[in-house]
């Protein structure tokens, strides 16, 4: 069994897991202020990333086509938006976003896992149709799968969570095969969907999050301050960073939320430009092993799937990135594998695992005529 697993499972990506997810338990040793605050980011986290893996090897070992089973994605789907309901009546509220619910010793974020949810049955459904793609109605049909999630999570409120959902549809929308007339239109409807929210939905505190985007120096003692504090962190460290434990903004406080949605630039300022590129480089070799694997799936499903995880994490990946240097408005979107937490870190390796799951089917012969009919190569 365990040499199944072994052929099983693809180890470079794992190892070139490993330096990233190192990346961030240093940045959160070097900048902890106190030994309290020390023990409550770096070691819950080495806790954490001892269950994700956990849960990784696990998910990789078992049998998941259950997961290709319409009546079980149904289920799953409709549990997690249960939860989501749930949360408005009992759920915890942590930066004004009651999206959380509080276990006493840690927190549970549903929405994390509903991403996940997403992406296998957006997987399910265009690998059933995706000879038919060109019908308009099943661009509508996956909308709504997408848009009940966001609207959940968006009503939380978690614009940034929300965000990542619209994103991963869109995503999965382009690689299933979408024509361009068609991309269009989805364009034009998001526009207006855009406008409608602005006028009718967005509370003045997500405007203004908007607008500080636009001009982030127009208020930077208040809505703009910590994108500015970011960009500053991120532009002191120049060419090689000012060193492990010396990153001015951070330790002296200026840096808000060092541990999560600024973990980028606490270690972009420890680490300077070379290490943001190196860090780069091994997010990329990460997604293109994924992509890989994806191409080499069984059937439409594995390859959907793969793709799937593939757009979720470079969408976090840019929505975060985006934020910390001044692109994209602050929107509470952890870097994967880096940032401080359970809950993303469980649904990135849960991901994980069911693509290596996927694996023990693989036939690399299929690749070429796949590749061609999802992509347009």
């Amino acid at each position: 069994m365990f040499s199944e697993l072994h052929k099983r499972i693809d180890w470079i990506m794992v190892f070139l897991l490993l330096p990233i997810l190192g990346a961030g338990l240093i940045t959160m040793k070097s900048f902890s202020f106190s030994p309290t605050a020390q023990i409550s980011f770096f070691e819950k986290q080495i806790f954490w990333i001892i269950i994700a893996l956990a849960v990784f090897f696990v998910l990789s070992s078992v049998d998941l086509r259950i997961l290709k089973r319409t009546d079980i994605l149904v289920y799953l789907f409709l549990f997690f938006c249960s939860l989501l309901i749930l949360l408005f009546a009992i759920g915890h509220t942590v930066k004004g976003a009651r999206s959380w619910f509080d276990l006493g010793n840690f927190a549970f974020q549903p929405a994390d896992f509903m991403k996940l949810v997403l992406i296998l049955i957006l997987a399910k459904y265009f690998s059933r149709r995706h000879i038919e793609i060109a019908d308009f109605k099943h661009i509508i049909i996956s909308a709504i799968y997408a848009f009940v999630p966001f609207l959940l999570i968006f009503l939380q409120p978690d614009f940034g969570t929300a965000i990542i959902i619209f994103l991963i549809w869109i995503g999965m929308i382009l690689v299933s095969g979408i024509s361009k007339k068609h991309l269009l239109t989805v364009f034009f409807i998001v526009i207006t969907i855009f406008l409608g929210l602005w006028l009718f939905v967005f509370k003045p505190y997500q405007k203004v999050r908007i607008i500080s985007f636009i001009h982030p120096l127009t208020d930077i003692r208040g809505s703009g301050y910590n994108a500015y504090q970011s960009t500053i962190a991120v532009g002191s460290g120049l060419l090689l960073g000012k060193g492990v434990g010396y990153g001015t903004q951070s330790r002296l406080n200026f840096l808000p939320e060092y541990q999560t949605d600024f973990i980028f630039a606490a270690f972009a300022e420890e680490w300077g430009f070379v290490g943001v590129m190196i860090l780069f480089l091994l997010y990329g070799l990460v997604i293109w092993r994924i992509l890989m694997v994806a191409l080499h799936g069984t059937g439409n499903f594995e390859m959907l799937f793969g793709m799937g995880v593939a757009i979720f994490l470079v969408a976090h990946l840019l929505v975060n990135i985006g934020m910390n240097i001044g692109l994209l408005p602050v929107t509470g979107v952890p870097l994967p594998f880096m940032s401080y937490g359970g809950s993303h870190l469980l649904t990135e390796f849960a991901a994980l695992g069911i693509l290596m799951s996927m694996r023990r089917y693989s036939r690399p012969a299929h690749r070429d005529d796949m590749r061609n009919e999802f992509l347009g190569i």
